[in-house]
């Protein structure tokens, strides 16, 4: 018999005790940190368009300033998920000034490709939306809210004179004159002082102001003109070419070495036209012409089987609407905006 009393029952031993969960965390970091991702995505996709403007008229090409942007987005949602940094008082101001040093970062390596590139560089066209057969607007109603969002962005020719500045006095050109930004703003954005950007600013002014086009037509006007030429290159037709053509013009054909297109610009109206009309004894099989709004101003696409091979733009001169410069981008890298 043991030496130890009976336990009474109620007394019975208790259960081994088992491992109790963890006690859950407080959610409240977590619903904060949630909250100030979702407050981020939402200004900056508020600003996102204005951003893309500004960049590709820094740059003059859609996949650069893509990839600004996603480094912008990157370093936004950085900053407004880190626990130590205060709030951003303005986010507009300071996603601008990242995106405008990431594309001065950006320049750099766009300048060294430059280097290589065969034959004369244009700008990558910007595509807005589908004309009607009769010049009107066309396309679905988001093509037409994506134009009327980027109208800041500036003419094909405007963009051939912004490569000529530095990359400074290029944005601050950009950000001044199309953006209205004032010159405190812009020291802010760029890290110079007042005095220095109004110099910036005065410098590219100037610049720009001798070698930009002085006359800017009417859609309709421009489009026009550009069935004209069409009909007249196409055709072999010299003598309509020549009547076309101002003394002046300019060619540029940007095939990046992948596609037809000049070695350099030519330049005169007997060069260009005799150039048009030899290469008019050479027709493109299954052509067919579309138009698209590109960089704000009626262009001709033109298709072979259902696939675009180049993009013509026309600049015209004020004297009887000749046609004083032909950009044609044959560049298929240039041309992914139309898939």
């Amino acid at each position: 018999m043991s030496g130890h009393p009976a336990r009474p029952a109620d007394e019975a031993a208790a259960p081994a005790p088992t491992s109790a969960p963890a006690p859950a965390p407080t959610s409240a970091p977590a619903a904060a940190l949630a909250a100030a991702s979702e407050r981020a995505t939402r200004e900056y996709a508020e600003h996102r368009e204005l951003l893309f403007a500004l960049v590709y008229n820094l740059l003059g090409s859609v996949a650069d300033t893509e990839d600004v942007l996603q480094d912008t987005w990157l370093a936004w949602a950085a900053r407004t998920a880190s626990p130590t940094a205060g709030a951003v008082e303005h986010p507009k101001a300071y996603l601008v000034r990242i995106a405008v040093n990431r594309a001065l970062a950006q320049q750099a390596a766009v300048s060294r490709r430059r280097e290589t590139y065969v034959g004369p560089w244009l700008p990558e066209p910007l595509f807005g939306p589908a004309a009607a057969a009769d010049g009107g607007a066309g396309g679905a109603a988001q093509d037409v809210a994506l134009a009327a969002e980027r109208a800041e962005s500036v003419s094909m020719a405007l963009l051939v004179v912004l490569e000529t500045l530095s990359p400074l006095e290029r944005s601050a050109f950009v950000l001044h004159e199309v953006f209205g930004y004032s010159g405190a703003e812009i020291a802010v954005i760029l890290g110079r002082n007042p005095a220095a950007v109004r110099q910036l600013v005065k410098r590219a002014r100037e610049h720009v102001r001798a070698r930009r086009p002085r006359y800017e037509p009417a859609p309709d006007v421009r489009r026009q003109v550009t069935e004209r030429f069409l009909a007249a290159a196409l055709g072999g037709d010299l003598t309509a070419l020549l009547e076309l053509l101002a003394p002046d013009v300019t060619l540029i054909g940007d095939g990046g070495g992948k596609a037809p297109g000049g070695r350099r610009p030519l330049t005169g109206r007997a060069e260009v036209a005799r150039l048009l009309t030899a290469l008019s004894a050479r027709p493109t099989p299954a052509l067919h012409i579309t138009w698209r709004d590109v960089n704000g101003a009626p262009a001709a696409v033109l298709s072979a089987f259902g696939r675009p091979f180049a993009v013509l733009v026309l600049d015209l001169a004020p004297d009887g609407d000749l046609v004083s410069g032909i950009h044609a981008v044959s560049n298929p890298d240039k041309l992914r905006g139309l898939a």
